[in-house]
């Protein structure tokens, strides 16, 4: 569409083939009302179904129609017919699985993050490498209508050069969702900012270092951090901030982007967040720098759940076709990951962290192997 004399679209690009077998580790939730009602509408091929518990597997196939549930992932793993594995387990348990599918010859999407510890997610990108096999990370918020229309306007030069820009998000979320991440010691940026943080590089590229401050609410029941504000340090003067809530309990929740430039700004809504998991349609408004200031309003139509979810699947196959990279490859998902790691790192030595500090030595989030000492 013609937007403000810029051409952007929100639509989701499928590649010329999208009939590969997918076969599915993991029926949990986010599989089955974002993953699956994501691919059923793009007309992808999901073969078979797997999960630790077998009834939830079945009860996953009769609601979306999947004609095989596997009897366990060697079962899923052999079937010749399958040539991409949706992997979406807890972190922890997803690198094990990932080296079983690479070694059998299966190209694979595996959930974010894509592993708890830094050394584990390069191992994962080095064998994917070795044998040949394509390796997406599902960080589907670059396919989200307002991220991906904003990708669109700076690329076409809407900004100019980018200076002042943010996401600020305070919500009420529902961590009982999810049980086994509200005992997690590591949840705001492991589980949700992980997603800004990725959003972030994919439209203004690789920070040098990063600072954040982590903190929680007063009497919550979750473990981990629920609150942070991390700064994305830049060798320009552009500046990065991702402000963050968890606990708002008020009538006052937003989900907002504000991307400012020499040239013109952008705004807008996560709409997802404003009652998740049904959500919105995302909103955004673009302004020129020149006279008459003008607001333009985008008809934006998809969503963040499930619509963006194809996303992934989609550069996956393209990856599978012409030979090059997934949009979310895993060797680009490693820069996420370090500012993922960066950001732990700062919040508990209380300085701001280079991201070359962030190497594979057993790295876990807290920093007890990331080279402070």
């Amino acid at each position: 569409m013609d937007f403000a004399g810029y051409t952007v679209s929100d639509a989701i690009p499928l590649p010329p083939k999208t009939d590969y077998g997918i076969g599915i580790i993991g029926c949990g939730g986010i599989v089955n009302y974002a993953h699956l009602p994501a691919y059923n509408a793009a007309g992808f091929r999901v073969l078979a179904c797997y999960d630790r518990d077998p009834e939830t597997a079945e009860r996953t196939a009769r609601q979306h129609g999947i004609p095989h549930v596997a009897a366990s992932i060697d079962d899923l793993l052999g079937d010749p017919a399958i040539a991409i594995v949706d992997i979406a387990v807890t972190p922890w348990d997803q690198p094990a699985i990932a080296a079983r599918a690479i070694a059998a010859g299966k190209h694979l999407l595996c959930q974010k993050p894509l592993a708890d510890r830094y050394d584990d997610a390069m191992r994962m990108v080095a064998l994917a490498k070795q044998a040949g096999v394509k390796l997406a990370v599902n960080q589907q918020m670059r396919w989200d209508a307002g991220i991906q229309v904003s990708r669109q306007l700076i690329a076409q030069g809407a900004l100019g050069v980018p200076a002042d820009c943010r996401i600020e998000v305070s919500i009420r979320t529902p961590w009982q969702m999810w049980p086994w991440i509200a005992a997690s010691d590591h949840l705001e940026i492991m589980y949700h900012s992980i997603h800004y943080q990725d959003a972030l590089r994919f439209l203004f590229g690789e920070p040098e270092a990063v600072t954040s401050m982590h903190s929680r609410w007063p009497d919550q029941i979750e473990v981990g951090e629920t609150r942070t504000l991390t700064v994305f340090h830049f060798p320009s003067d552009l500046r990065v901030t991702i402000d963050v809530n968890h606990h708002n309990w008020s009538d006052d929740a937003y989900a907002r982007f504000r991307f400012l430039g020499t040239e013109g700004i952008i705004t807008g809504t996560l709409g997802l967040l404003y009652d998740y998991p049904t959500g919105r349609v995302d909103t955004l408004a673009y302004q020129s720098h020149s006279e008459p200031l003008t607001w333009h309003e985008a008809a934006l139509t998809t969503h963040w759940i499930p619509d963006a979810f194809a996303g992934p699947m989609a550069s996956l196959m393209d990856a599978i076709q012409t030979g090059g990279e997934p949009v979310t490859s895993g060797a680009d998902n490693l820069g996420t990951l370090r500012t993922v790691f960066a950001a732990y790192r700062s919040a508990a030595a209380g300085r701001t962290i280079p991201l070359s500090e962030i190497v594979a030595k057993g790295d876990t989030p807290g920093g007890d192997h990331l080279g402070d000492g």
